[in-house]
């Protein structure tokens, strides 16, 4: 390729494509393509793979995503998180597992509050049937687990 001095940043490079160089041409002159998402099937600016931006992320960087948001939205250290998820601490499930706050403080997140929960006995513990058993079981892993949960008052 041909040196050029870019129409853009005036600086010396290699020539790309419309007298720029490739950083230039791809701020102002480069427009994704429009298709059809091979995961969603929306029709939007593709980004890599067949795939929109936001299907190309959940894909290739879920894990990335969830420490992230772990941070974001909760201010969770991202190691204790990925700690606490580790594995269910009732039955070692380990595929798919959420946070869950023993004290339903989302905003106390000493590491004593948080244990990782498979989906199953996560909605046990948030469904009033079941969360005396579940937590039966909590305490005798050596969980410490709160006196009254906000609806069992009213059930009693």
């Amino acid at each position: 390729m041909a040196e050029i001095i870019c129409l853009n940043c005036k600086k010396k490079t290699e020539h790309h494509a419309k007298q720029m160089c490739t950083t230039c041409y791809k701020k102002l002159s480069w427009q994704p393509k429009i298709g059809v998402c091979k995961r969603c099937k929306r029709e939007m600016k593709m980004h890599a793979k067949g795939l929109c931006p936001g299907c190309y992320n959940s894909v290739f960087h879920i894990e990335r995503v969830r420490l992230h948001n772990a941070q974001k939205y909760h201010n969770i250290d991202p190691e204790l998180y990925k700690k606490v998820i580790k594995e269910c601490v009732l039955c070692g499930f380990n595929k798919v597992v959420e946070l869950h706050h023993l004290d339903l403080n989302h905003t106390n997140n000493v590491e004593g509050n948080l244990i990782g929960l498979c989906p199953n006995h996560h909605k046990l513990v948030h469904h009033r049937n079941f969360r005396k058993e579940t937590f039966n079981e909590l305490e005798k892993k050596g969980f410490k687990i709160p006196d009254v949960y906000p609806d069992d008052a009213f059930f009693k």
